[in-house]
């Protein structure tokens, strides 16, 4: 088999950059180690930055996103059961966010796919990348209880942070940065209508939570957890209790219950590699790049990194000049680390380590103030979260 850009992975990023690939008549092959039907249903990320709506619309990706989508022009922050709302159009010139779960993302990317673009493998497991150094690496893969060689001109690796991909960069050439979290998100879905119109963010001295939703008749719900916390371990009762002590205010809001069907728990890291290129490879997403979950910067990272090698190569065929794929990994790189930052002050704002003094309390709580009565340093979090240029 043979192909000009072999893509590691059908998440988000690898359908997406499939996509624009084929909007700029560049060939590419997708493999994807699950089944369709695990990867439309396994449950990530699910607010979309303004320029991944932007990108979504652009690629004719985005019909369904904006029938049912929901779009928000804030955030509430609550702390010392104060409510403080963030309006992100007013602080950014009307930038916004779109909640939109990665599942229907890459429903609607699957079935584009499938309808007009290149082949779409699924159950084919990439088991090495080889000659990434030369101008035709390739990658082995196993599909239909036989191996195989998809060779490429170029082989984008948005296989996670357990695929293959990343292995293939020499370990002498390999730098990581990463730090791990003493605590983790339990996650709910429960077939009730949100409780508030946008996302409320939670500082409580019992610990951090989140109210989201999937829908308008489904609500997603974060609490702060100890480490190696087993989800089956809290009750639905119990669940519900701690989110109202969490998310409790001096006026009369009320969270409102409802049946819980589903529960688990995301452990939380930061995590770099650098480079995110190396020959003919190139890396993408969760492959290169993990942020805890409190800045909503995974998904929309991975659409950056895409977005930026899509460029590069329609540059390169439509000017020879190499000069933006060498500039990849640095181009990526500044993005990346922006939201690393970002990701690591809201998850520092919000959440107690097990080891934090009364004075650390106290310092979360003057960084709120901060925000609440700061233009400057509301329009700094509001320009995060609304989303770092894509480059």
């Amino acid at each position: 088999m043979r192909t000009t850009v072999g893509i590691i992975g059908a998440g988000p990023a690898g359908l997406l950059l499939a996509r624009l690939l084929h909007h700029a008549g560049i060939d590419s092959v997708v493999l994807e180690s699950r089944d369709r039907e695990y990867v439309e249903h396994r449950q990530r990320a699910g607010i979309l930055e303004q320029g991944t709506v932007d990108v979504l619309r652009a690629a004719g990706a985005a019909d369904r996103m904006d029938r049912e989508g929901l779009p928000h022009d804030g955030i509430e922050l609550r702390f010392g059961r104060r409510r403080h709302r963030v309006d992100f159009p007013a602080r950014t010139g009307g930038r916004s966010v779109m909640v939109y779960a990665q599942t229907e993302v890459c429903k609607d990317l699957i079935a584009l796919q499938l309808k007009d673009g290149g082949p779409l493998l699924f159950e084919a497991e990439a088991l090495a990348v080889e000659g990434a150094e030369t101008d035709h690496p390739r990658v082995r893969f196993r599909h239909q209880g036989a191996e195989d060689v998809l060779e490429c001109d170029y082989v984008v690796g948005c296989d996670g942070f357990w695929g293959v991909a990343r292995g293939a960069v020499p370990a002498g050439l390999s730098r990581t940065f990463e730090r791990g979290y003493p605590f983790g998100w339990l996650g709910i879905l429960a077939d009730v209508a949100p409780s508030h119109d946008e996302l409320v963010y939670a500082r409580h001295e019992r610990g951090f939570a989140l109210l989201s939703m999937r829908s308008p008749s489904v609500s997603r719900l974060y609490l702060q957890v100890p480490e190696g916390t087993d989800a089956q371990a809290w009750s639905d009762e119990e669940i519900w209790d701690e989110l109202e002590r969490r998310f409790e205010t001096d006026d009369d809001w009320t969270l409102a219950r409802g049946p819980i069907t589903q529960k688990s728990v995301t452990p939380m890291r930061s995590y770099v590699h650098e480079p995110m290129r190396h020959g003919r490879l190139f890396l993408a997403g969760d492959a290169a790049h993990i942020v805890p979950p409190t800045g909503a910067k995974g998904l929309n990272l991975a659409v950056g990194d895409v977005v930026t090698f899509a460029r590069a190569l329609t540059h390169r065929r439509e000017t020879g000049s190499e000069e933006l794929l060498d500039a990849y990994s640095a181009t990526c790189l500044r993005r990346v680390w922006q939201a690393e930052r970002f990701s690591y002050d809201m998850t520092t704002l919000l959440h107690r380590a097990p080891d934090d003094t009364a004075f650390d309390g106290r310092l979360q709580l003057a960084r709120l103030e901060r925000i609440a009565a700061s233009r400057a340093a509301e329009t700094d979090l509001a320009e995060a979260y609304t989303g770092f240029p894509l480059e």
